[in-house]
């Protein structure tokens, strides 16, 4: 599946889309591979595929050289900590784990679009019932307006419940004449520029579990016990967004989708039907820190697989996906649905080895490839990493991150340009509309908190307004407005390419004829 010298060239130019026909068979192909795997299936020993992955374990990973992790002054502890973990519940099941992977895989081929967002790093000290809530209300009012204008179902993927592990581009943070081990979030050390808060403390595994467990069992509250049915939501927006351009683009579609939800009752829909009162939503974090997730690693007893049940979807980061190193290795025997982040930096031949470690059974739904490059780098790389994926037959779902690729400092703040990100986003669309290839998903920091930590949008962020609510320990997220507005973007986006493909086929049919 050659790309021709023309719609490089239009991509290099931010052209949208190649010639409709070119496009459509493409987007044919996309679906065949989805549906037939061409990466020969095998297995090991002769046992079925996925029973049994070698010499594997959850303690595998141990054998390989570990990257970022922290560097603890005393073992026994850390042990202790993790054997208490290993006694604990699992927090999530393997049976949702593979409910996700169908949702993901039907994402894969654009019967589905992914909503991945939550916070850059959860911290003990803002953990609260109405942060969480916050954080999900936003996430349920961007999945209605990409549901509602982009004509898709959305699958709803929070950073919470789990995301506290941050890597780090250097071990020590210097101050002045002192220099310190670098924060990496609050399931190792303290943010505080003090030797004893960024001392790695393995007590701190324990209590991050116990507030994953608290989160989520608040999140499960939220999904079944009737906040996110669909009759609420007039009722999900936030006070501060009331009177913002945003908010009430919002109660606009709040009030169309309620007018069609009367229409659908009135032809017989019950009002206390499961689609009309619960949601589905799923958990998700970096895996990062390998003696964390290897003590919440559990044996399922109904396919005798091994799941990390620290979260339903993880993913590997830029800074950890060396093929020969612990991550890849610890996660390519898990059977959760995972991800990969790769930046400009990656080579196709690579990517098309990693997938291959990852998912050698080319299980559609099992992988997603999330990119983060920013937009100029995105249009100029990206096309080639798809057009190797597809030429190796191999299934994935394609998801933008426009958040790490877009990371800048000003007036002593790391922040992100709302223009910046938007860009990214409009790229990942374009690059797709040219290839024939499905966008998959999107993947962004952000919160349900009226916070001042990226620049620009509907909310009108300046660079002078960074200092007045700027709560992040790590990196800058959207705010509300800025999410929702996002939203907005995406699902024209969606509808946009909807309408194409309709066009197209419509198009082939005149033509059979």
């Amino acid at each position: 599946m050659a790309t021709t010298i023309g719609a490089k060239q239009q991509l290099q130019r931010g052209a949208s889309c190649r010639p409709a026909r070119a496009g459509l068979k493409r987007a044919v192909r996309v679906q065949a591979i989805a549906s037939e795997p061409r990466v020969a299936v095998t297995s090991n020993n002769g046992a079925a595929p996925g029973t049994t992955l070698g010499d594997w374990s959850p303690e595998s990973w141990r054998k390989r050289t570990a990257h970022q992790q922290p560097n603890y002054p005393d073992k026994e502890e850390v042990a202790k900590a993790c054997g208490e973990i290993k006694s604990y519940p699992p927090l999530i099941f393997a049976g949702e784990c593979r409910n996700l992977q169908e949702r993901l895989a039907k994402a894969a081929v654009g019967e589905a679009f992914i909503l991945q967002g939550g916070d850059c790093a959860e911290a003990f000290t803002q953990f609260s019932a109405n942060q969480i809530r916050d954080t999900y209300r936003v996430l349920l009012q961007m999945s209605v307006v990409m549901m509602f204008g982009g004509g898709v179902p959305v699958v709803k993927l929070g950073r919470m419940a789990g995301q506290f592990a941050k890597p780090r581009s250097a071990d020590l943070e210097t101050k002045g004449d002192v220099s310190l081990p670098s924060y990496r979030g609050d399931i190792i050390n303290g943010p505080e520029f003090t030797e004893q808060a960024r001392i790695p403390d393995p007590w701190r595994l324990v209590r991050a579990y116990n507030q994953s467990a608290a989160t989520l069992n608040l999140l499960r509250g939220f999904s079944t016990g009737g906040y996110a049915g669909l009759k609420r939501i007039a009722n999900w927006n936030l006070d501060f967004m009331a009177n913002s351009d945003e908010g009430k683009a919002y109660m606009d579609l709040a009030r169309r989708v309620d007018e069609a939800l009367q229409f659908m009752m009135a032809c017989g829909l019950s009002s206390d039907s499961d689609i009309m009162s619960e949601t589905e939503f799923y958990t998700s974090h970096e895996c990062l820190l390998l003696d964390y997730e290897e003590a919440l690693t559990r044996l399922d007893s109904t396919t005798n697989t091994w799941y990390d049940c620290s979260a339903h979807f993880l993913w590997c980061g830029e800074r950890t996906r060396q093929l020969d190193a612990s991550h890849v290795e610890f996660m390519r025997g898990i059977q959760n649905p995972i991800g990969v982040k790769v930046s400009d930096k990656m080579d196709p031949a690579e990517l098309v080895s990693l997938i291959a470690s990852l998912n050698p059974d080319n299980t559609p739904g099992r992988l997603a490839v999330i990119v983060r490059m920013g937009a100029e780098k995105l249009r100029a790389k990206f096309p080639a990493l798809i057009e190797a994926v597809e030429q190796a037959g191999q299934v994935v779902t394609w998801v933008c991150d426009p958040m790490h690729g877009n990371t800048e400092s000003c007036n002593g703040f790391k922040t992100r340009r709302y223009d910046n990100v938007r860009a990214e986003v409009e790229a990942f669309f374009d690059v797709h509309d040219a290839m024939g290839s499905v966008p998959g998903g999107v993947h962004l920091e952000m919160t349900g908190d009226n916070v001042t930590e990226c620049v620009g949008g509907g909310s009108a962020v300046g660079e002078e307004d960074l200092n007045t609510r700027y709560h992040t320990h790590c990196d800058p997220r959207l705010n509300a407005e800025q999410s929702l507005e996002m939203a907005f973007y995406v699902a024209s986006r969606l509808r946009q390419r909807k309408e194409k493909i309709a066009k197209q086929k419509n198009q082939h049919i005149t033509l059979a004829f």
